[in-house]
């Protein structure tokens, strides 16, 4: 094997890959894609030769076909009008708005769900439902689809990120690797920062994102959409806080994507602030992850056993104790029932 065959895709991407379909996820290169109205192909195509993701132009980021799919598994009560709208609704036009503003009303959107008027049978006039986009409690009933090097046109340029996460149709997660050798932050700087470019890049993929990874491998970090390389973090943990610390590229994806995970990072560790440079976008780092669930399971152990005490939620001057309060308790109200 020649030097020239250690590249980034066979060191780091090709390896990601695999775990992802370790981790459930379905795989499928784009570096052939076929276009025009047409299904997505129903067995993924490794290659690329031929693939279909049901994308009619490389400007689209939605996978309409896949979203439709997905909807109408999980709104089988709804007529068709319905889901038409929250298609419409999720894949409109947001360029209007800023980056960060656009990335918090879609995730307001895919979170609580796609108000919708609909034909009252009963009463008659019309009345409002939503349509659910992401089933939370249920990782199984959603579809979650890796798509490799996936060409993307924007107003100006030509964009091709090397791995995209679609969760029904959706691209939630964005992730840029170099190869060993290479510092994790030149993808960063070479890539996602020329990706979320208003005018030059492709900046309609990050209005669905929930976060980005960067790695070469060894080392990986990960940030929100407004973050600056500083608050790009690793992921050391899986599942608990007394693991040995590792920063490698599995540990960072069996952490956040395995889909248990990925969903309840998305739906309960998001977090949305203004500050003097404008909207910002706050994601939990690793300990408050870990840190947050495990008083979760406390307090609901508890309140089970009777005894009222959940115990002290501890870390060190900081580390975003503020942030932490606000994800227990934005995650309590959603999804423990009671007062």
């Amino acid at each position: 094997m020649s030097p020239s065959d250690y590249t980034e895709e066979l060191l780091v991407e090709q390896p990601a890959i695999e775990l992802f379909a370790e981790l459930g996820w379905a795989t499928e290169s784009a570096l052939e894609e076929s276009f025009g109205f047409a299904e997505p192909s129903p067995e993924p195509s490794p290659s690329g030769r031929g693939s279909r993701l049901g994308r009619e132009t490389k400007s689209e980021v939605v996978l309409v076909p896949k979203l439709r799919s997905a909807l109408e598994r999980l709104n089988p009560a709804l007529p068709s009008d319905a889901i038409n709208s929250a298609i419409d609704e999720l894949a409109r036009d947001h360029s209007a708005m800023g980056l960060a503003a656009a990335n918090r009303d879609i995730w307001e959107l895919v979170r609580d769900g796609v108000k919708v008027s609909i034909a009252d049978r009963e009463r008659g006039g019309l009345k409002t439902e939503r349509v659910q986009v992401v089933d939370w409690d249920n990782p199984q009933a959603n579809d979650f689809l890796l798509v490799s090097q996936m060409t993307i046109t924007g107003d100006l340029y030509t964009c091709r990120p090397d791995l995209i996460g679609f969760v029904n149709g959706l691209p939630f997660v964005v992730i840029e690797v170099k190869k060993p050798g290479v510092p994790a932050k030149q993808a960063f700087d070479d890539n996602l920062t020329s990706y979320k470019h208003l005018q030059n890049g492709i900046p309609a993929l990050f209005w669905y994102n929930a976060f980005l990874i960067t790695s070469n491998g060894a080392e990986s970090r990960v940030g929100s959409l407004t973050a600056d390389w500083d608050r790009f973090t690793e992921w050391k943990r899986i599942e608990r806080e007394d693991e040995p610390r590792r920063v490698s590229l599995e540990v960072m994806l069996r952490g956040l994507c395995e889909p248990t995970r990925l969903l309840d990072f998305v739906e309960n560790f998001t977090l949305f602030s203004w500050h003097k440079s404008g909207l910002v976008k706050a994601i939990a780092q690793n300990h408050q992850y870990l840190g947050v669930n495990n008083a979760i399971r406390a307090t609901l152990a508890a309140r089970a056993e009777g005894h009222g005490r959940g115990g002290v939620f501890w870390q060190t001057q900081g580390s975003g104790k503020s942030f932490a309060m606000v994800f227990f308790a934005q995650k309590i109200l959603r999804k423990v029932p009671g007062n």
